[in-house]
C-alpha cells in the first residue's frame, strides 16, 4: 500500500503507474476525500477542545444547551468522518505499486523482454514424449485416477516419480539453506491479514480458497505467511537483512485460467514450492543487489539440474501489483516447443510491509518500512516436466540430474 502523502506528491505517476499495470484507479477522488477527512478532523478537534472548555465552566441551562448541540455535532461529524474513511481505504487498497524506471512499458506477456538465455535446446533423434505419456509409460504419474479421487487437475504421483519430486524439493532446501537462509516449513492455513498485508487481496481472492472457519484462507505461496511473519514488528536495522527459505503446499483456484493447460502438470490446484522471502531495509540499491542474488539462486538451482532456462524482465502490464520489478525464469519444456514459467522474482518495496505494519529502527532511533523481496527457489511438481521430457532417454527412460543422485538413490527411471 502506498501513503497519502506519496500519492499527492506524485499524483501524475501514480496515475501513469496504474494505467501501465491494467488497474486504473481515481486518484483525483482519493485526494478530495483524504482533503474532506483532513477538514472533518480539524472540525471534530475544534468541537472537542470546546466541550473540555465549557465542561469547566459552572453548569448552567447554557452551559447545557450548548454541550448538547456540540455532542450532536460531533456525532454527525464522527459519521461523515467513518462513511469518508471507508470510501478512502476502499480506493487507496486498489492503487498498485509504482514500477521502477527501467522496468518495460507494456499491456501484457508479449511485451516482456528477454534478458538472458541459458542451456543448449535438446535435439531428439527419435520422437520425444510429453510429460504425461512418459508418466503412464513409467507409471510414475497418474492423472485419471488423481482426476478420479480429487477432480479437474487432480495427480498422484507414484514410485520413483514421487521419490523424485521430494528429491529436488529436498536438494532446493538444503542448497539455500547452505547459503545462509533461514529454513522454514510454512502454514498454509493463513488469516486475512496475511492476504491482504501481502497484496493477494484484493485483486486476487478469486483465486484463493476460503476455507469454512470465520478466517482462514489455503496460501497460494509461502511469500503469505512468511512475509507476515514480522507483521506489527519494530527490527534492529543490525537483523537485516532477514534471508528465509520456506517450503509449503500451495493451494490455487486457477480461475482465470479456464481452458488452460488442461491436462498434465503445469496448472494445478495443489502443488509443493520451496520460497525465498527477504526483509530488508528500506534502501532501493540494496534491494536490487538482493533481488540480483535471489536471481542468481534460481538460476544456479536450473543450472544444477542441466534445463535450458531463460530470464524476462516483465513489463507493467505483466506484473503484479505490489511489485516495482520482477523477473520471471522460464524453463524450456519440448512437448510446449516453448519455455514454461517457473520463478518469479519481485521487488515489493514497502507495499507490503505498510500494509503489515513491519518496521526498522535504525541506529539514529528512526523507523522505516522495510523492503520485501520473494522469489521462488522451484516449484513442484510444474519443474518435473522440464526434468522429464529434456532428460529422456531414446529407450523411454529418463536420466536423474546429477545434482539429485545423492537424494534419490536411483540414476534412471524405468518402468519396472
Amino acid at each position: 500500500m502506498l501513503s497519502l502523502e506519496f500519492i499527492r506528491k506524485n499524483k501524475e505517476k501514480i496515475i501513469s503507474a496504474s494505467k501501465n499495470k491494467n488497474r486504473p484507479v481515481d486518484v483525483d477522488r482519493l485526494i478530495v476525500l483524504d482533503d474532506q477527512r483532513k477538514e472533518l478532523i480539524r472540525k471534530i478537534q475544534s468541537l472537542r477542545e470546546e466541550r473540555n472548555t465549557i465542561a469547566k465552566q459552572p453548569f448552567n441551562e447554557e452551559i447545557r444547551e450548548k454541550g448538547k448541540k456540540i455532542k450532536e455535532s460531533l456525532s454527525n461529524l464522527e459519521d461523515d468522518l467513518d462513511k469518508n474513511q471507508t470510501e478512502l481505504n476502499s480506493l487507496l487498497i486498489q492503487i498498485p505499486n509504482v514500477p521502477l524506471d527501467e522496468v518495460p512499458v507494456g499491456k501484457d506477456a508479449s511485451q516482456n523482454k528477454v534478458i538472458k538465455e541459458w542451456g543448449n535446446l535438446p535435439r531428439f533423434d527419435f520422437p520425444a514424449k510429453d510429460h504425461l505419456r512418459l508418466g503412464t509409460d513409467l507409471d510414475i504419474i497418474d492423472f485419471e485416477k488423481g482426476a478420479k479421487i480429487s477432480g479437474f487437475r487432480g495427480y498422484f504421483l507414484k514410485n520413483q516419480g514421487a521419490v523424485l519430486h521430494f528429491s529436488i524439493l529436498f536438494y532446493v532446501f538444503n542448497k539455500l539453506i547452505s547459503k545462509g537462509y533461514t529454513p522454514l516449513i510454512a502454514p498454509a492455513i493463513v488469516k486475512n491479514f496475511t492476504m491482504f498485508g501481502s497484496g493477494q487481496f484484493p485483486w486476487g481472492e478469486k483465486e484463493v480458497y476460503k476455507l469454512n472457519d470465520e478466517d482462514a484462507y489455503l496460501a497460494g505461496t509461502a511469500e503469505v505467511p512468511v512475509t507476515s511473519i514480522h507483521s506489527d514488528e519494530i527490527i534492529p536495522e543490525k537483523l537485516l537483512p532477514k534471508k528465509y527459505v520456506a517450503f509449503s503446499p500451495c493451494f490455487r483456484k486457477e480461475a482465470g485460467a479456464y481452458g488452460k493447460d488442461t491436462k498434465g502438470l503445469y496448472r494445478l490446484h495443489e502443488f509443493w514450492k520451496i520460497e525465498q522471502v527477504v526483509i530488508a531495509k528500506n534502501d532501493l540499491e540494496e534491494a536490487k543487489k538482493i533481488h540480483e542474488e535471489l536471481q542468481k539462486n534460481s538460476e544456479e538451482i536450473l543450472q544444477d539440474l542441466g534445463l535450458p532456462y531463460r530470464v524476462l524482465l516483465m513489463c507493467t502490464g505483466d506484473m503484479g501489483e505490489p511489485q516495482i520489478k520482477k523477473y520471471d525464469t522460464e524453463t524450456w519444456m519440448p512437448s510446449r516447443k516453448a519455455y514454461g514459467e517457473t520463478m518469479s522474482n519481485s521487488i515489493m518495496g514497502d507495499f507490503q510491509t505498510r500494509r503489515l505494519n513491519i518496521r526498522y529502527r535504525r541506529s539514529n532511533g528512526d523507523k522505516e518500512y522495510c523492503y520485501s523481496l520473494n522469489n521462488t527457489a522451484i516449484a513442484s511438481p510444474r519443474i518435473l516436466i522440464a526434468i522429464l521430457e529434456n532428460c529422456q532417454q531414446k529407450d523411454g527412460s529418463i536420466l536423474v540430474p546429477k545434482a539429485l543422485l545423492g537424494y534419490t538413490g536411483f540414476k534412471e527411471i524405468r518402468k519396472k
